[in-house]
């Protein structure tokens, strides 16, 4: 992989994976800032299926979903080289969660299979307590195999930290809600309605904080959004191919990142297996296909930007690794740099 990788808490990220499909659960890596290439510190399979992650604002603490049909969320400590587990996974009162973000004091999840959201309150030693809040979503879509019902796909909290926005691929829409501090209480404030089939999966915001880039699962485009953080509005504008005209067979788009100066976005394509790059020259609300590159594997589940914002790390599912990517600042076009072997892939963070 070359180079030589640093083990301080500075430079370090964590990949979950899927521990029924053979995945290791929560591996710690170490990262070569130099040339980004990973190394395994060591994992933790305590949690079953911990496919996202979400780190502390400190760094010392790293929380996961467990994503199963009982749902649960955990918490560990990520101060020492292995994943620690902190107190017992709790449950939240939610089927197949598949995502989760901290937001107002609480840890928020994406419950895929019951169509919620929860919130759970988080101790002052950053364990997690019961949930305090349970959303339930309602509607459906036209596609009979997967919008029958809600199946709420992510959460994260807006640039301004006033709002909670929860995808929604049953029910094509984007919910906006507010999150009490204290009470940890979920409201539902606005909804935007996306087209019909579409199945919204995943969300990024524009570092400029006035567009959301929603990625759409069931068809191979992104839809531009205007942002009102003010109003707590989402507005759609229109979409975007995220693959080449002509384009044919299975092809699921899984996650979208912005580069943080604002210019290129890249989207995951699983099926495709391509990584698809963007360019915001045109203006935030225009996005342009530039082309589609390789991931370097089978099925990228998650697509995740570093801090320094010059590599991408493909979560390729199937083809069990993590495959990380040099971005010329000039095309933004990714070039293939390296792997690590990582069983059932499912995200990667860094703290």
């Amino acid at each position: 992989m070359g180079g030589t990788v640093g083990t301080d808490r500075a430079a370090r990220a964590f990949i979950g994976s899927f521990t029924t499909a053979g995945g290791h659960g929560v591996t710690a890596v170490a990262v070569d800032e130099g040339t980004g290439a990973l190394l395994p510190l060591g994992s933790s399979s305590a949690v079953v299926n911990p496919s996202f992650l979400a780190p502390s604002r400190d760094g010392r603490v790293l929380y996961a979903v467990g994503e199963t049909s009982h749902g649960t969320a955990a918490a560990f400590d990520i101060t020492g080289p292995v994943p620690g587990l902190l107190g017992e996974p709790v449950p939240v009162n939610g089927a197949g969660p598949t995502h989760l973000a901290l937001a107002a004091g609480h840890l928020v999840t994406a419950n895929y299979e019951s169509g919620s959201v929860t919130a759970l309150a988080i101790r002052p030693d950053g364990t997690l307590d019961r949930p305090v809040s349970v959303l339930a979503h309602h509607g459906s879509g036209p596609d009979p195999d997967r919008q029958r019902a809600p199946h709420a796909h992510q959460v994260l909290a807006d640039p301004s930290g006033r709002w909670i926005v929860s995808v929604d691929l049953g029910t094509d829409s984007v919910r906006v809600c507010e999150l009490a501090r204290g009470s940890g209480a979920l409201r539902l404030h606005s909804e935007a309605v996306l087209r019909p089939g579409s199945g919204p999966r995943h969300l990024a915001f524009h570092p400029g904080g006035l567009h959301a880039y929603v990625l759409n699962e069931l068809a191979p485009t992104l839809t531009v959004c205007r942002w009102d953080a003010a109003a707590g509005h989402l507005e759609p504008l229109g979409e975007t191919r995220v693959v080449e005209d002509g384009a044919s067979g299975e092809i699921y788009p899984s996650e979208v990142v912005v580069g943080h100066d604002g210019r290129f976005l890249w989207a995951a394509n699983r099926g495709h297996d391509s990584l698809a790059v963007l360019a915001l020259d045109e203006g935030a609300d225009k996005p342009r296909l530039v082309t589609t590159v390789g991931c370097g594997g089978r099925w990228p589940r998650d697509l995740t930007l570093d801090p320094s914002g010059r590599r991408l790390y493909a979560s390729n599912e199937r083809s069990g690794d993590v495959t990380w990517f040099d971005i010329d600042t000039a095309t933004g076009i990714p070039t293939r740099a390296g792997s690590l072997q990582a069983p059932a892939a499912s995200c990667v963070v860094f703290c």
